[in-house]
């Protein structure tokens, strides 16, 4: 056999090898001919240029030039200023010429006013118009379209060889290296549970053997569930400085492209990259949006496609890789089961609201960079916003410096965090003169609201009562629970029920007309009775079922149309059920307040003569 027919016998793994290399020839090639386009192109307007305005000088330095006299010839264009002057050189006279550009906004006119130059002289003498295109121009277009030219032929060609000159299906995650986040567990506060978790991760992270050994699997994901701003985002970067390793940050929207089959390859790229740079975390924001229920309205064919790569990937992942999966959501009920079971994500950590004693810590950390009085009272802020999530109280905070900035004081006051605390709840104060027919309706309205509170019984307590607008409010009635609640008993919801409807129950007692203010009242007292029917079993007639609609429940295979799970006769009785909730509430507020009338037209003067009522300042109207 010859040698030819030996070498046509090679093995095929070099044919494959030799394509990609001349694609990255041809791409190559591309890069380098723009690049010398480029060089040519800027050598030549240098050349041109240098030859014709000569070297580039300040343009206070023309403008000196000019005031003093120092020059043969001054020409001006439109944007840029030239000047010849005549220097001596070894005993011979030579022409220097300089130039330089007047940037764009830039008065040149009023420039050589200020410095006692002829305005006048100069724009008739000096000025001439700059010719549109130039020599060097011409050559530079020439160049530039020969590559694009080039470089369209050539991608062309790759495109129909196969070829990417893109690649879409590279991740976008970020890398950080562990310590390099600049956040560890002493910067999270508030959730002391929830960071004794995942400590167990950082130490898993840090001695995988101590686990392997004794036969123990490391967990490959960790879901962290919770609502918006509870600082899930920050306990994965605390967990990755803790335990100073690489962390691919990435987002479940991130995924998402317009080419089908680009998320599954994002997916496929970051967890060979984490792979490499294993002990490592990824971490994946908002999982939510490419980890949605299949099979349902929730979820699009190629989010599924995406979704099947990563349930791909972390079943791939050994226990020798050492390499943990974060993620984050704020809808843990949408997630697809498959994603949740042991093996995927095995632990499901929920993020909570923080509690008095959290908001405490929360604040003490945010307040580290800021400046207050003495004698400001944190812990009385942390009473006040019970509810508020650890974003909330950071914002707080900042508007509170915020509004001591603006007045030019050095320190943060009492005053700017409480002001705070109600921009933050309720909006910003709003300016302009009000009628007063409307304060007339908005004190009876906010007097109904408090009064019918302070007489019902298991109704939150009232903290302020104020007829200054705020948001999208005429007036305020601010409610303070005593103290941190995981239960909500079915009276309690019921007493603030109908303190909720009592405004406009005031309204037609004491104005005997009602307005449009209780809109906002309405929407809350109508979700209240839902919630109760439809969620929490509280109706007797309908029982303890939850009745929820057509796109939570259609992947159990049924629905009677409309957008619900449940048929028309109960979608009747629900209605009816909501409605005399909430008509029930309403007679009872009349109730009171016709029985209270004293009360309300004290806090109605009080309004009136204030505009803002506090708590104990309304408590004392019921001391006789």
């Amino acid at each position: 056999m010859s040698e030819e027919k030996k070498e046509n016998k090679g093995p095929k793994v070099n044919i494959i090898r030799i394509r990609p290399k001349k694609k990255n020839a041809q791409l190559i090639g591309v890069i380098s001919f723009i690049v010398m386009s480029l060089f040519l192109t800027y050598g030549i307007n240098s050349i041109l240029g240098s030859n014709s305005k000569g070297s580039e000088v300040p343009l206070s330095e023309i403008v000196l030039y000019i005031s003093e006299g120092e020059y043969e010839e001054v020409i001006l264009k439109d944007d840029m200023v030239l000047i010849s002057q005549i220097s001596k050189v070894e005993g011979q006279e030579v022409v220097e010429k300089k130039y330089a550009l007047i940037p764009a906004g830039v008065d040149f006119y009023g420039l050589l006013s200020d410095s006692e130059v002829d305005i006048k002289t100069l724009q008739n003498d000096y000025y001439q118009p700059r010719l549109g295109i130039s020599i060097g121009d011409i050559i530079s277009f020439v160049f530039l379209f020969a590559g694009l030219g080039l470089a369209y032929m050539l991608i062309k060609n790759m495109q129909r060889s196969g070829g990417q000159i893109m690649d879409f299906g590279q991740s976008k995650a970020k890398l950080l290296f562990g310590k390099k986040t600049g956040i560890n567990f002493e910067d999270v506060a508030g959730i002391d549970e929830v960071k004794e978790e995942l400590t167990e991760i950082v130490d898993f992270l840090k001695e995988p053997k101590k686990y392997l050994n004794i036969g123990a699997r490391i967990p490959k994901g960790v879901l962290l569930a919770g609502a918006p701003g509870t600082g899930k985002t920050l306990l994965a970067r605390a967990v990755a400085g803790q335990a100073g390793v690489p962390f691919f940050h990435t987002s479940g929207s991130e995924f998402e492209e317009m080419l089908v089959g680009a998320g599954a390859s994002r997916v496929r790229d970051l967890f060979t990259k984490a792979r490499k740079a294993a002990p490592c975390i990824i971490f994946i924001d908002e999982i939510d949006a490419v980890a949605k229920k299949r099979g349902t309205v929730l979820h699009s064919g190629a989010g599924e496609q995406t979704l099947n790569q990563i349930l791909v990937e972390m079943d791939g992942l050994e226990d020798r890789e050492n390499v943990i999966v974060l993620a984050a959501t704020n809808r843990p009920d949408v997630l697809d089961p498959a994603i949740l079971r042991p093996g995927r994500f095995d632990r499901l950590v929920v993020v909570p609201m923080p509690d008095f004693q959290g908001r405490k810590e929360i604040i003490q950390v945010h307040a580290k960079n800021k400046k207050f009085e003495e004698g400001v009272d944190l812990d009385l802020i942390a009473k006040k916003t019970i509810g508020y999530s650890g974003a909330d109280l950071e914002n707080l905070l900042n508007e509170a410096a915020i509004m001591a900035a603006k007045e030019d004081r050095k320190k943060v006051t009492q005053g700017d965090l409480l002001e705070s605390y109600l921009k933050v709840k309720l909006g910003r104060k709003k300016k302009g003169a009000i009628g007063e027919e409307d304060i007339k309706v908005t004190a009876y309205h906010e007097a109904g609201h408090a009064i019918v509170a302070k007489f019902t019984k298991y109704a939150t307590p009232v903290e302020q009562v104020s007829i200054i607008p705020r948001g999208m409010s005429g007036g305020v009635t601010v409610y303070l629970p005593e103290d941190d609640k995981k239960h909500v008993y079915k009276d309690e919801m019921l007493a603030n029920l109908i303190s909720a409807v009592g405004g406009r129950a005031a309204e037609e007692l004491f104005i005997g007309r009602i307005s449009t203010g209780a809109s906002a009242d309405i929407e809350q007292a109508t979700a209240v009775a839902k919630e109760m029917v439809t969620q929490y079993g509280m109706s007797e007639k309908l029982g303890m079922v939850k009745y929820g609609d057509m796109e939570e429940t259609k992947h159990l295979g049924y629905s009677y149309g409309g957008g619900r799970d449940f048929s028309e006769k109960y979608a009747e009785m629900i209605d009816s059920e909501v409605k005399s909730l909430i008509d029930t509430a309403y007679s009872e507020a009349k109730k009171t307040l016709s029985q209270k009338k004293e009360y309300v037209e004290k806090l109605v003067k009080m309004l009136f003569e204030n505009e803002v009522v506090s708590k104990d300042e309304f408590d004392s109207i019921f001391v006789d």
